[in-house]
């Protein structure tokens, strides 16, 4: 422990990107008074802990999350890649487990959530990350046109059929998301849009028939697709709903709406809000409203804007760092962060059904919240050689440039 402290010391405690360090930091302080509000729904509508110890816990996530963005600068971010399909292994495994072995926690599918001891996490979020780090590692580590066909069924469209059937029987939202950002970044990886097209369609098919034996049959009785229709169906204002079931299913949609208008322009004040008590999942899924409520639209503008320094540093690691593979994941990670950016605000401000993604380092929850650190920390990792690799480059173009000369 002396030397991996003696290690950063002497290596800085903030290595990588500065700018970018400073954005995750300023978030991550700012989520400590959300949750500190939203918490308040966890203790006296839930009944599940007090909200000084919800703060507490969440502050530790951050801790640990910082340490983790840290710690991944000691490795080489080249061997993150190397590695992924064995760690993408395990998970599935865990996933595999989760489906005989899984909890409820909060009310969630127990074939989402695995505990070890007192700890419980959700091995999909896990599977998500390194499915796009193996991706990407495939798709450089030689270019897609020296792989067979076969080579790229069994290492690519396999892992992703592979995660995406577990995850999506009893995470709808999550499944989608994972197979929409898979394919999104084999697209930037430049790998054949007729190939791509083709695994779509087979997709398409697949689930399309899922679904259809789930809503007709009792071939799938414990899925939630009956859920998730209902959803769509409600969203889209094709179920007429009598007023007991309409309180019931607009609930959450009508209380974010509520803070979000309540909040106005300039917004209440910190721990403030009228309607943190009464809104389901407010410290989660729908803790944007309560920031909007508290602070304003000009606070919910001002965050969104530090959200934007982070993609755009993103944006320039990944067009500074020479070598593709590094290119491309930094890409993919920004890819992933937006993704779940955009839904967690979309279901807020009532664009989209509700999907029960958070809001990247801020909403209550320690999966996460982590797995968000460790995109961050791998992106960092990426800056940090962007300078090494750079000489590296120059060398080689010097060496053969040398060579050349002398024949």
């Amino acid at each position: 422990m002396k030397k991996i402290f003696e290690y950063l010391k002497k290596d800085g405690w903030f290595k990588g990107d500065k700018i970018l360090w400073i954005a995750v930091i300023m978030i991550s302080l700012f989520s400590l008074f959300p949750v500190y509000s939203a918490s308040a729904n966890l203790e006296y509508v839930v009944r599940e802990g007090t909200t000084a110890g919800h703060l507490v816990k969440h502050a530790l996530f951050i801790v640990i999350g910082l340490g983790i963005m840290r710690g991944i600068g000691i490795f080489r971010y080249e061997y993150i890649g190397y590695f992924s399909i064995f760690f993408l292994g395990a998970v599935i495994v865990l996933l595999i487990l989760t489906l005989f072995m899984g909890s409820t926690i909060g009310g969630a599918s127990a074939a989402r959530w695995i505990k070890l001891g007192p700890f419980s996490f959700q091995p999909s979020t896990f599977a998500y990350l390194l499915l796009i780090i193996h991706i990407c590692w495939y798709l450089t580590r030689k270019t897609f046109r020296e792989h067979s066909v076969v080579q790229n069924i069994i290492w690519l469209f396999l892992p992703i059929l592979i995660v995406f059937g577990l995850v999506f029987k009893d995470n709808g939202s999550t499944g989608l998301i994972i197979f929409g950002v898979s394919m999104i970044v084999m697209l930037i990886g430049q790998y054949p849009i007729k190939q791509l097209a083709i695994f779509g369609g087979i997709m398409t098919l697949l689930v399309g028939g899922f679904l259809f034996l789930a809503l007709t049959t009792n071939i799938f009785e414990k899925t939630r697709v009956h859920t998730w229709k209902s959803r769509v169906e409600v969203f889209l204002g094709i179920k007429e709903l009598n007023e007991e079931e309409r309180r019931e299913r607009d609930y959450q949609v009508d209380r974010a709406k509520a803070a979000i208008v309540h909040g106005s322009f300039k917004g209440v004040g910190p721990g403030k809000s009228a309607l943190v008590s009464s809104l389901p999942q407010s410290a989660s899924d729908f803790i944007f409203a309560i920031i909007i409520e508290e602070y304003g639209f000009l606070g919910g503008f001002a965050l969104i804007g530090v959200y934007f320094i982070i993609l755009v540093r993103i944006i320039m690691i990944a067009r500074n760092i020479p070598y593709f593979f590094g290119k491309l994941l930094s890409i993919s990670i920004g890819v992933m962060i937006f993704v779940q950016l955009a839904i967690n605000i979309a279901v807020a401000l009532s664009m989209i059904p509700v999907t029960g993604q958070p809001l990247p380092l801020i909403s209550y929850g320690g999966t996460s919240m982590l797995v968000t650190y460790m995109q961050l920390g791998i992106v960092l990792n990426i800056s940090s050689r962007i300078q090494v690799l750079y000489d590296e480059v120059q060398e080689k173009k010097q060496s053969v440039q040398g060579i050349s000369d002398i024949a």
